[in-house]
């Protein structure tokens, strides 16, 4: 049988890569339409009612205009924006999220693609503040490095054309739209200091966050957070957990571009209690179009 799909932005990143993803795959049919009338609503419209899943790869703005264009009619959504990420009408697109996630995300006419670092973040710190081990108060900081993709077209043409900086920090204020997401899905009730910061490198990224055991409850050990980890993630299909006896390895934030794969790493001083527990993923991947073609797959599947 196959699935009508219409990515409405099919000329940003974003979109660019879903349909390479999706173009050579039996099972799939593209819905598009003239690229001079790509922000015509009207022939948008007939895009949707054509399909039978969608995907905005739009600015917020554009995106809850897409859903309310396509609101009456029998087009299931998945929007790679921030736009609906906290919205409770929605499931969050993070199939490795809980047990039931991967039902909500089948069922459900919505469904929101998770941010790039907040997949990472979540990835290593939910399971944690399940289980117990981190305290959802807890002072968390995150720090990041991501490729320049993750900025659009404008920042790829600064780093293509050579006026970009090799590496900068930014979102120092704050106030990253990542963040009520990224507290939302882990538990945490304190905002976590977050750093992202952009390298040379067109794709790839690796989040990571410090912690030292003594701030933990109880008597944590560094195994005890890896155990925990691996146990969430025992199922998975994208998720893996490295071996906790690998702690001298360089970590890249590239090692698993192209693909929908996320490495997760404990690494520390298991005597003196610190640790730092990170998560490599693509950007365009596992934090973009990979996990939208992962939540459509699931979409399809029920």
């Amino acid at each position: 049988m196959t699935t009508k799909v219409f990515i409405d932005g099919e000329a940003g990143t974003t979109g660019l890569q879903i349909r390479d993803r999706l173009i050579r795959r039996d099972d799939i049919e593209l819905v598009q339409i003239d690229p001079a009338l790509r922000k015509d609503a009207e022939a948008r419209k007939a895009a949707f009612a054509a399909a039978d899943v969608a995907i905005l790869c739009l600015p917020d703005q554009a995106a809850i205009e897409a859903v309310e264009l396509s609101k009456d009619l029998d087009v299931r959504i998945i929007d790679a924006s921030t736009a609906h990420r906290v919205n409770s009408d929605w499931a969050y697109g993070l199939p490795e999220l809980s047990a039931d996630q991967e039902a909500q995300i089948q069922s459900a006419r919505y469904v929101a693609n998770c941010g790039c670092y907040a997949t990472g973040a979540i990835i290593l710190l939910a399971p944690l503040v399940k289980a117990g081990l981190l305290p959802a108060d807890a002072s968390v900081s995150i720090n990041a490095i991501s490729g320049y993709t993750g900025g659009g077209k404008g920042l790829i043409s600064e780093y293509e054309e050579g006026s970009a900086p090799d590496a900068f920090l930014y979102a120092t204020g704050m106030a990253h739209k990542h963040l009520p997401e990224i507290m939302t899905f882990t538990g945490l009730t304190a905002k976590p200091i977050f750093v992202p910061s952009v390298g040379n490198f067109a794709q790839g990224m690796a989040v990571s966050i410090p912690l030292h055991l003594a701030d933990l409850p109880g008597d944590v050990s560094m195994g005890d957070l890896h155990a925990a980890l691996a146990a969430a993630y025992a199922g998975a299909t994208h998720v893996k957990v490295a071996d906790l006896a690998d702690q001298d390895s360089r970590i890249d934030p590239t090692a698993n571009n192209d693909t929908n794969d996320l490495t997760v790493h404990v690494r520390g001083d298991a005597e003196d209690g610190r640790v730092v527990l990170v998560a490599v993923l693509d950007n365009l991947g596992k934090g973009a179009s990979g996990a939208a073609v992962q939540n459509l797959d699931l979409m399809i599947s029920a």
